[in-house]
């Protein structure tokens, strides 16, 4: 699975399953395969996918494909369907698909925010990041009320069986920087449905924040580096670099007091020209403070600045994700202990496959 999330994958029938999420936040250009009982995030827009020797075949009649190397079947894979929440609107008439989309098989994940201050800026703009392309395409709205993700999230739990939810953020102008919209969006969420939910937000100037998260209902936080390296992360995060490396550290141990060991995760995109030694000795640092790092493999997404970036190579990933592994399992931090989240889903990274 690691070398499919590297490379990629290409669809003799692009409209199977789930319709593939282009532009947007969070995991983008990627359709949900599910291999052998698992449904991973599977990049199948990008120009590594478009070379990839792994092909899907056509379905059958029950929804099953060959997963083909070149012209040789290694296993069987399925699509998972389109929930049945995407058929639904508001009573104002925006389709809840507009809302919150699902993730891998059974997560519901929004944008809260779809606007950021990084992104509006071609000088502060994280040079990977695409929040804005599904706004202009019409695919989604700028702002989620709570009142909305609420019905939302009622209905894919009812209807569609979803087990936890992603509530992720552009970033305001505001010293909050978005905690203040997640509070009130888990808030309403958790008054009309029982779901687990994971805010993630840049770390807010105030460290009440926790806790005013945690009493609004959220279960796991997730404050993403993405890059670790000081250098790369001016050059490549210009406008969110300059929350130092140091406050992320102080906001972690702050955010574990509150959310637990384990419940405070972060994002690290594999790939973007950090070292394996750099990944991995931040890595220790974090797993110390009670930080899980869900490493993922970097996934270069049409229309950005970095389009052209290749993706990471398998043996990379392995080189990270093999050591880091063997670290969560001595420390006894697990995927499947976290509450809710990308680390729980696990579908955008082969890590939880190493932890054993």
């Amino acid at each position: 699975m690691t070398e499919l999330q590297s490379v990629g994958l290409r669809l003799a029938d692009p409209g199977t399953g789930v319709a593939s999420r282009r532009g947007g936040a969070g995991p983008s250009d990627h359709k949900a395969v599910t291999v052998d009982g698992v449904t991973i995030m599977v990049p199948v827009h990008t120009n590594t996918a478009w070379h990839s020797p792994f092909v899907a075949a056509p379905a059958d009649a029950h929804g099953t494909s060959a997963l083909l190397r070149g012209t040789i079947p290694i296993a069987n894979i399925s699509f998972p369907k389109a929930p049945r929440f995407y058929g639904m609107q508001t009573l104002d008439g925006v389709p809840y698909s507009h809302i919150a989309t699902l993730h891998s098989a059974d997560v519901l994940a929004s944008t809260v925010l779809q606007t950021c201050i990084r992104y509006e800026s071609r000088r502060k703009t994280c040079k990977f990041c695409a929040i804005g392309q599904s706004l202009a395409a019409g695919r989604t709205i700028a702002r989620k009320t709570p009142e909305q993700l609420a019905e939302v999230a009622r209905a894919a739990v009812l209807l569609d069986g979803v087990k936890h939810m992603v509530l992720t953020t552009g970033t305001p102008p505001s010293s909050d920087r978005g905690a203040k919209i997640l509070c009130e969006s888990a808030f309403a969420i958790r008054a009309a449905v029982d779901l687990p939910i994971q805010a993630q937000c840049e770390p807010p100037d105030d460290d009440q924040w926790f806790a005013r998260m945690k009493v609004s209902g959220v279960d796991t936080l997730g404050m993403h580096l993405e890059v670790v390296t000081p250098s790369l992360r001016e050059r490549i995060m210009p406008g969110k670099s300059s929350v130092p490396l140091s406050r992320y550290m102080d906001a972690f141990k702050a955010a574990v007091a509150v959310f637990g060991r384990g419940q405070v995760s972060t994002y690290i995109l594999a790939g973007l020209g950090d070292t394996a030694e750099a990944i991995l000795a931040i890595s220790r640092e974090l797993i110390d403070l009670g930080v899980y790092p869900f490493v993922v493999p970097f996934v270069p997404i049409s229309g950005t600045p970095l389009e052209d970036h290749p993706a990471p190579s398998p043996e990379f990933m392995k080189s990270v994700l093999q050591p880091l592994g063997a670290m969560l399992a001595a420390a006894e931090m697990r995927s499947a202990d976290i509450k809710a989240g990308c680390g729980k889903c696990g579908a955008c990274s082969s890590l939880s496959s190493y932890e054993e």
